[in-house]
């Protein structure tokens, strides 16, 4: 027990610093203070938000003491908030009413501070022992959340012998039970030694408490490297702001928690981080350095192909996995699904994806894996998995059990929210997979009702799957039994291709050839030089600048196309319900939204619509308009696409030109608006 002079002595400290404290949140934080005293609950639990930096250039050897003692002083910062919030009451103007708070928690953000070092925010990987004890900061993916609890963060206890009142605080490395002290704590002069205590009745002070579970982003991995999760703990204001697949920043403290008891087995230390901050960075995932001199290098490059845009196009997409001869239609289908359209949402709130999904049907060794990992690259957000899946959660979301409590643990589509998930062996999807995945594709939503849990999550995500036909390929089949994939699971992608390893003499010779010389190189040809700027890097950074820059709309001209293609198909004899519905008109928008953004463009335009119908042609067995739609394995770059695009436009328009009534433009203007 320590002397009385010391305990005193301590007590001024924690006064003084207490004081400093306070008086940083009223200088710094006034507003917020004064939001939490004109708000009218005094039981709820209220966070105020500072950040570290501030702190550090106000008072650097408390900042330095937060950072390196912070179970003591987080609390002493508690304490400082709720002097100011009351000192703020005092000073309230004539006619504002004050109602005093029981709980506010001072929450302390550290991004952009000296904090975001590998000392103080390492990778979830590399936490160690000698993290325990200070602020640490972990970034990573949210893959479980467990249910809320009610959780006993003080009681306060009576000493029979001297009446001594004071406070117990439950253990967490003890799984949160309560140890009472051996003798009274009492600092008086004269020790009471009292060993029985009696609970003080309506003084437990109970929290909102939440487990979850966060894993680091593949993204930031090696190849090999299994990534690691770590459990962290909610309470009180954090509980419940984050969802399962979020991408989150948490600042905290991390600690130990004894294992489950085993019989005949040592009991562990596991790590976990008790939150003291958490920030969902979702909206900053896509996040990419684009310089302003990149930006004017893809004004420039569209300057340089003004006459000739389409040639501009197919040297951008000659980037696209380089490493693959050929294969235009393919090439032009993974540009568009990546770049995607523009999200509508009507009057009544309901929505209609910008995202696009594309299949890829093909016999082995077509390249299908290579073009998915390729897209995987130049996604800023991305998962790539097997339809059978990498976990139990498959790729979509399951009820998981852990230390005796039901979780939910997110799966491909639902942590690839946001970004692009790619399924290789589409049609390996498990059954559970299978009921879910029309409804994460089109309405990108998850409804999960599992043991008790309740719930919808977001899958806002591009889909680019991947499947072997099953057996020889049959032409004379649909898609559906060749692929042994359901016509309305068939329907949310927007572009299907089918390639097909058949005998072809002319192709062979021409790949052949291609890959005999690829050691040379044509130094004088000016447009090899124009397109040689589309490295991996500047396509990457290209994808996501139109995304984010351009929001193209519909000119009259372009409804007009996609209206009479659309009434073309309804009327064809090769009409089929599940494809030629309204779905087929909202693909056609997004791939002539995709192809405007592709181009550089604001506006869609008839060029933009007749290369979605190209699209939508290269993925149907038996082409209504194009005579020659052909096996897309065999498509290649043409010399002269502008010259090739201007016939395919005059055959295209020859054959819409019975329909220019348009009585269905209400429809398109509807969905493009």
């Amino acid at each position: 027990m320590k002397p009385v002079n010391e305990s005193e002595n301590m007590e001024k400290e924690e006064d003084s610093e207490v004081k400093s404290l306070a008086e940083f949140l009223m200088t710094h934080h006034s507003e917020q203070l004064h939001s939490i005293v004109v708000s009218p609950d005094p039981k709820l639990h209220y966070p105020l938000y500072i950040d570290f930096t501030d702190l550090l250039n106000e008072n650097s050897r408390l900042a330095h003491l937060v950072l390196a003692q912070p179970t003591v002083y987080l609390l002493l910062f508690d304490r400082a908030a709720f002097w100011a919030h009351k000192i703020v009451i005092k000073g309230l103007k004539f006619g504002e009413k004050g109602v005093e708070k029981k709980f506010i928690h001072v929450r302390i953000n550290v991004c952009g501070s000296p904090l975001e070092c590998p000392e103080t925010f390492p990778s979830i990987g590399r936490v160690r022992v000698k993290h325990r004890g200070i602020l640490l900061t972990l970034k990573g993916t949210l893959i479980r959340s467990g249910a809320i609890k009610m959780y006993e963060g003080e009681r306060m206890y009576q000493c029979r012998k001297c009446k001594h009142v004071f406070p117990v605080h439950p253990e967490l490395e003890s799984r949160n039970s309560i140890t009472l002290p051996s003798f009274c704590p009492s600092q008086r002069s004269k020790s009471c030694e009292g060993t029985r205590f009696d609970s003080v009745e309506e003084s437990v002070i109970r929290h909102d408490y939440q487990e979850i579970k966060i894993q680091e982003s593949t993204q930031v991995l090696g190849v090999g490297v299994i990534p690691r999760s770590i459990p962290v703990i909610l309470m009180d204001d954090l509980v419940d702001i984050v969802k399962t697949g979020d991408d989150i920043i948490v600042t905290g403290i991390l600690t130990a928690k004894w294992s489950p008891d085993l019989k005949d087995v040592r009991s562990n230390l596991d790590p976990v981080l008790i939150a003291n901050y958490v920030r969902r960075t979702n909206e900053l995932k896509a996040d990419i350095d684009i310089p302003n001199d990149v930006i004017m290098k893809f004004k420039q490059f569209w300057s340089d192909f003004n006459d000739t845009p389409l040639k501009g196009r197919n040297a951008i997409l000659r980037g696209l996995c380089p490493q693959i001869f050929g294969l235009f239609t393919v090439k032009l289908a993974v540009a568009l699904t990546l770049i995607g359209g523009v999200q509508h949402v009507d009057a009544s709130g309901s929505k209609i994806r910008g995202e696009s999904h594309l299949l890829l049907v093909g016999d082995p060794g077509t390249g299908k894996s290579q073009f998915l990992k390729f897209a995987a690259k130049l996604s800023n957000r991305s998962v790539i998995t097997t339809g059978l899946g990498s976990t139990s959660a498959g790729l979509t979301v399951t009820a998981v059990k852990d230390g005796g409590e039901w979780m939910l643990e997110a799966g491909a589509l639902v942590l690839a929210d946001g970004g692009l998930c790619c399924i290789d062996e589409f049609d390996s999807m498990r059954e559970h997979d299978r009921a879910t995945i029309h409804e994460a594709m089109e309405q990108q939503t998850i409804s999960v009702a599992k043991a008790g849990l309740v719930t919808t999550l977001s899958t806002r995500t591009i889909v680019f799957g991947a499947t072997n036909p099953k057996g020889q390929y049959d032409p004379d089949q649909s898609l559906s039994v060749n692929t042994a994939l359901s016509g309305p699971l068939l329907s949310r992608f927007d572009i299907v291709l089918v390639l097909l390893d058949t005998k072809n003499p002319e192709w062979d010779a021409v790949v052949s050839s291609h890959i005999l010389n690829e050691g040379e190189s044509n130094k004088g040809d000016h447009d090899e030089d124009l397109g040689n700027i589309w490295t991996f890097s500047m396509l990457r950074r290209y994808i996501h600048f139109v995304k984010g820059y351009f929001r193209p709309v519909l000119t009259k001209e372009a409804e007009k196309v996609i209206s009479s293609y659309y009434q073309l198909q309804r009327r064809s004899a090769t009409y089929n319900a599940a494809r030629t519905t309204v779905r087929m008109l909202e693909s056609l928008i997004r791939l002539a939204q995709a192809h405007a953004r592709l181009m550089f463009r604001n506006e869609v335009t008839r060029i933009d619509a007749i290369m979605a119908i190209l699209c939508i042609e290269s993925s149907m067995t038996t082409s209504a308009i194009v005579d020659s739609a052909g096996n897309s394995l065999h498509s290649n770059f043409t010399e002269n696409p502008d010259e090739e695009y201007a016939k395919q436009e005059g055959l295209i328009l020859e054959k819409l030109r019975s329909f220019d009534e348009y009585s269905d433009v209400n429809i398109i203007e509807g969905l493009s608006r």
